[in-house]
C-alpha cells in the first residue's frame, strides 16, 4: 500500500500498522495465518468449493456519511454476508479494505465492534485486508465453503418451478424515503422500518437449509424485479407473479396507498432477502424450514417457458409497472 502523499513514508506506514493493530487484528479463529503477514493461509475443507464474493460501500452512494458507525461495520459484512447465503455457503472470512479521510479512533473503534458482532453472529474470521486515506468508503470481500456440486446458482430455474422469497419486501425502501422526506412515520415506525435499512440480516441459514432443494436462488440487494430478472436471464425462462401474494410488513402494508409503494416493494433494493425457485413438491418441505427458521417464506409466483416477467392481479390481468430495480449507473 503507497502512503498518502502529504505524510511522511515512514509516519504513514506506522499509522496505518498501527491502526489495523488496533481495531482489525482480533484472532482468526480458523485460519492457517490470518491477518498481519503478506497474506492469510487458509485451509478449505476437502470436497469443498470455495464461494468468493465482493462488495464496496462508499459515503453519499450506498449509506449516508454520518451514518451510525456500528450500523454501517454491521451493515458492511453483513451485505456481502447475503451473497454467500444465496449461494448456500458457509461463512469463512473476509477481507476488509477501507479508506478514512483521518483517523477518528472514537468512530473506527465504533465501526469495528459492529463488524465484529456481525462476524461472530455468523461465525467469520476477519483474515486481512488493507487501509488506505480518501473519501470514506469500505470494500469486503467474504469467502465461504459450500459442498462440490450444491451450489446454489442463478441458472437452475426450470418451467414449473414456485418462486419463493423470505421475508417482507420494502421496509428498507421505505426507511430511505422517511430519511429522504418522501414521507412522514412515527418514532416507532420509523425505528422499526430503519433497523431493516441499517441492521440487515442475512439469510446464511436458510442458504443452507436450500441445499439440494432450491433450483436457484439470488439476495435482493437491488430490488424483487431487478434480481429476478437476474434468475430469469440466467436460467432463459420467464416468470408469472401474484401482485397479491408480494410479503410485507404490516408497517409497509399500511402504507399501500402511497405512490412510492410499488416501487419501494419491487424495486426499491437493500431488503438482503432471498429469492428463490424449487419444483412444486417441495412446498411442504420449504414451508417446514421457514417454521423451523422461524422466518416468513412465500410462494410468490411460477417459473414459465414463455421468457419476460409478468406480474399479475388477483383475476390474472397484467398489472402494469412503471419502475425498475436500482442500477448504479442509471442516469
Amino acid at each position: 500500500m503507497n502512503p498518502h502523499p502529504d505524510q511522511p513514508a515512514a509516519a504513514s506506514r506506522s499509522s496505518e500498522f498501527n491502526l489495523i493493530r488496533r481495531y482489525f487484528s482480533r484472532p482468526a479463529l480458523d485460519a492457517v495465518l490470518g491477518a498481519g503477514d503478506d497474506c492469510a493461509l487458509l485451509q478449505a475443507g476437502p470436497g469443498m468449493h470455495l464461494a468468493v464474493s465482493t462488495d464496496s460501500l462508499v459515503a453519499g452512494v450506498h449509506f449516508f456519511p454520518d451514518a451510525d458507525p456500528v450500523s454501517l461495520g454491521w451493515k458492511s459484512l453483513a451485505v456481502n454476508l447475503s451473497d454467500l447465503a444465496a449461494m448456500g455457503a458457509t461463512p469463512r472470512w473476509a477481507t476488509l479494505a477501507i479508506t478514512l479521510p483521518d483517523i477518528d479512533d472514537e468512530w473506527l473503534a465504533a465501526y469495528a465492534d459492529g463488524l465484529y458482532r456481525c462476524a461472530a453472529q455468523h461465525e467469520i474470521s476477519l483474515v486481512g485486508g488493507d487501509t488506505t486515506r480518501g473519501a470514506l468508503s469500505m470494500t469486503l470481500t467474504v469467502m465461504g465453503e459450500v459442498p462440490a456440486g450444491e451450489a446454489l446458482r442463478r441458472d437452475g430455474a426450470r418451467a414449473g418451478d414456485t418462486v419463493w422469497v423470505s421475508g417482507t419486501l420494502g421496509d428498507a425502501a421505505f426507511a430511505l424515503a422517511a430519511i429522504q422526506g418522501q414521507l412522514n412515520l412515527g418514532e416507532d415506525d420509523f425505528a422499526a422500518l430503519g433497523a431493516r435499512l441499517h441492521a440487515p440480516e442475512p439469510r446464511v441459514a436458510l442458504g443452507l437449509a436450500l441445499r439440494r432443494i432450491a433450483s436457484s436462488a439470488i439476495d435482493i440487494s437491488d430490488g424483487l424485479l431487478a434480481d429476478l430478472g437476474h434468475i430469469l436471464e440466467r436460467s432463459q425462462v420467464g416468470a408469472e407473479l401474484d401482485y397479491t401474494r408480494l410479503p410485507v410488513s404490516d408497517l409497509v402494508n399500511d402504507l399501500a396507498a402511497h405512490p412510492a409503494f410499488d416501487r419501494c416493494v419491487l424495486a426499491g433494493g437493500d431488503d438482503y432477502e432471498l429469492c428463490f425457485t424449487a419444483s412444486a413438491d417441495s412446498s411442504d418441505t420449504i414451508l417446514a424450514i421457514g417454521a423451523e427458521l422461524n422466518l416468513r417464506l412465500t410462494p410468490i409466483g411460477l417459473i414459465s417457458a414463455v421468457p419476460g416477467l409478468r406480474l399479475l392481479d388477483a383475476e390474472g390481468q397484467p398489472v402494469t409497472l412503471d419502475t425498475a430495480g436500482y442500477d448504479h449507473f442509471a442516469s
